[in-house]
This record gives C-alpha cells, structure tokens and sequence, in this order.
C-alpha cells in the first residue's frame, strides 16, 4: 500500500495552503484533487488583505503580482436610491488596505506551482476520494479512484478534509452537523463586459432581486440570488423571463442577456450554511468549508478557508514530524478557530434575516426604494465603514505564516 504523511483530500484554497505549508515543514503530503485542473466558473475570486499578507510572508508576493488581478478599496451596492458604499478599505491596518479579485484558478495555480518547488509535496489531479481507510476507530487514510478507472489505498498518519460545503469525507467519518439553512440559492451565469466598465464585484439589489457582477477581464461573472427552493419553478418560466428580469434590475444588461442562450448555462448554487460540532476524529481533520460552509455574503469563505489551514499546519506539524499526533492535537485546530467562525457565520445569518430574505420576498425597504438603516449610518459617519472592511477583507483572529513556512519574496516560474 502507498503510504504519505498527510493526504489532503481537495485542492481548493484550504486543501493547497495546508498542504504546501505542511510540506515547507517537512512533512509529506500528497493533495488529491479529483479534476484534472482548476478552472472552474463557479469558484470565489476573492484574495483578501489577509491571505496577501501571508502570501507576502509566503515569499509569494511578487508571484502573486505576476497574476492579472483587480485591486479594489471599497465596496458597494447599488439601490433603487443609487450607489452606497458598504466598506472603506482605505482605512485598514497592514501593507494591504484593499483586497484582490482575481480567478482562483490562477491563484490555486500559483500555490501548485509553490508546492512543486518542495520535495514532499505531491499533487495528484483527477484523482477522486472515494473512501476512509480505518483501523480500530482510528482513520488510517483514504481510498481514491482516478479518472482512468484505476482505484488505490493511500496510507497517511492524518487525514486532511478540504473537500468543500458537499465533502464526503465527513459525510463518511459521520460527524454531526449544525444546520442552519440559509434564504437562498444562486444563479451563476456569465454576460459580456466591456472596457472601463465595473471593477471588482458590485451587488445590484432592488425590486424583489439581489444580483453580483464580478468582472472577470471581457465577461462578468454573475450571481443572481433566488428565494431557496424556487430554482424549477424559475425555470419553467424560460429564458425570456429570466432575461427580461435581469433587464429590469439592471437596463444595461438587457442586450448582453442574449448571451445566455438558454438555461442550460444558468448553474445552480445550493447555498448551505452550517457547521461541525467537532472538525476531528483520530486521524481526520476538517478544515474550510467542510468544517463550516459559509453563506456567500461578503466573499469570506475563502479567507476563513486560508486561514483554518494556516492553524491547521502551524499546530499539527510538529506533532506531525515527532510522531506524536493525537485527537487532543486536532481539536486545538477547532478550539482556536471557532470564534471567527461562529463570528461571522452569526453576522452571515444577521444579514440574511433581516436584509436578504425579505429582499427577496418583496417586503423589505429596499423592494421600495428605501434605503436600510444600517446603510445610512454607513453613509452618514463614512469613518464607521472600516468596520465591515475589516470583517470582510481581515477578518477576525487573522493568521500568520509559522515561521517554518516563511520564504524570501520571490518569482516563481508558472508551470
């Protein structure tokens, strides 16, 4: 049997800085990612002050700075009233008062590309989990297939779950989850852009509707938020309606709308917002969104993601080389991360309540041109918009690179 020190199941942002941390402390890991590469439509761009800052202590600044990505330092919604600017990163502590919108393909890319520059690291693509190894109640590691047909056992001292707010793994380590659902789901599809027009992401909500245009370079990436549950029903409606809708929300979209063809190119995300009692068991830890799926309000699910795998590594690599991991370890990773967790999911569910649902049922203020308190008083004293800034682009208890992983700044060649 295959034997490694860690297997990291998904190479998503937690599964690859985990993994490239660990293998920087000298432990081998191998990451398994069951596509064959990362592009995907459907991924989150963001990269937040914080993650910059630790690729800066990564030594992957420059790399980073090679990546065609947006700087933005501020962020804003449009109403029916007209623009509000929701956040001023301009205000924030550190190097980085802005945070970078750039595909995740490229940025999951460029933290390969680091990890190949380590001797124990290994990333296996097209490579799919398809089961826990286990001994004594005790996860020995896992089971994958890969897209050949060929199936095969991966022995490891601990198993790493980053496989995302769907993870198998701990649907099958059998780890209780808190459920606490959330008003809506999302339509993502993808229109064209021209030159000059939106940077970053910008939400448009009014009239019933909620809808985020991400610029990705000539098309914007879209988000149309639907009431939970309604995705058959909008769909019997057609693509005419659907196009006619976004028309209204936003006028100048209407022509672009053409380029959805029909609603086969309108994907559904199922937004799920929960999260472990416990991230462990002997020889398993969960991290990111398959310890805790996030809403996507606010972009954060990445950043907490990052930074669950930076204390993951930073706890359990010494105990990793010493051969000395045990539950009480892992359950550190929980124990030090839940607060900004519950933190944010709490005001995650706070928005959700009391500003996304009734939005989208028609009821709210904003389904009638009126703007939000909270809003206002953003407007009204601009110094208090730090604070979501700070929520969204730091986050509470940001992580620092341990100084096994720290590396002088430079240029990676992109393979």
């Amino acid at each position: 049997m295959e034997r490694t020190g860690v297997a990291v199941v998904g190479g998503g942002p937690a599964g690859m800085v985990a993994g490239l941390l660990l293998a920087r402390a000298g432990v081998e890991v191998t990451v398994l990612e069951k596509h064959g590469d990362f592009l995907r439509d459907f991924r989150g761009d963001t990269v937040h002050a914080s993650t910059l800052t630790l690729l800066d202590e990564l030594g992957l600044g420059p790399s980073f700075a090679d990546v065609p990505h947006q700087l933005v330092d501020r962020m804003q919604v449009l109403l029916d009233s007209g623009p509000q600017t929701m956040a001023d990163l301009k205000r924030l502590p550190g190097p980085h008062k802005h945070i970078a919108f750039v595909p995740q393909w490229d940025f999951l890319d460029l933290l390969a590309d680091a990890g190949k520059r380590e001797p124990s690291f290994e990333l296996r693509m097209n490579t799919e989990f398809t089961g826990l190894l286990k001994e004594n109640g005790k996860v020995t590691g896992v089971r994958y297939r890969t897209a050949g047909g060929g199936t095969g056992e991966l022995a490891a001292d601990l198993v790493i779950a980053a496989d995302g707010r769907h993870s198998l793994v701990r649907e099958q380590a059998g780890l209780p989850v808190r459920k606490f659902g959330a008003p809506m789901d999302v339509w993502w599809f993808r229109v064209p852009r021209e030159s000059g027009e939106l940077s970053g992401a910008t939400g448009r909500f009014g009239r019933g509707h909620g809808l985020v245009l991400i610029n990705r370079g000539d098309y914007f990436q879209c988000a149309y938020l639907i009431r939970k549950g309604t995705d058959e029903l909008l769909r019997s409606e057609g693509v005419a309606a659907f196009r006619r809708r976004m028309a209204e929300l936003v006028p100048w979209l209407a022509e672009r709308m053409e380029a959805v063809e029909s609603l086969d190119d309108v994907k559904l995300l199922d937004v799920k917002l929960d999260r472990l009692g416990r991230w462990h068991r002997d020889g398993l830890l969960c991290i990111g969104d398959a310890a805790h799926a996030m809403s996507p309000i606010g972009g954060v699910g990445i950043n907490l993601a990052v930074q669950d795998a930076v204390a993951a590594a930073t706890i359990v690599a010494a105990p990793l080389r010493r051969g000395e991991l045990s539950p009480k370890v892992l359950a550190k990773v929980r124990r030090r991360r839940w607060l900004p967790t519950a933190v944010t999911q709490a005001v995650q569910r706070r928005i959700q309540d009391s500003f996304l649902k009734p939005t989208l049922a028609g009821t709210s203020g904003v389904a009638q041109g009126k703007v939000p308190l909270p809003i206002r008083l953003l407007q009204r004293f601009p110094r208090l918009q730090v604070v979501p800034g700070y929520l969204v682009a730091i986050g509470l208890r940001p992580e620092h690179a341990p100084g096994f992983a720290r590396r002088a700044p430079e240029h990676i060649e992109r393979s």
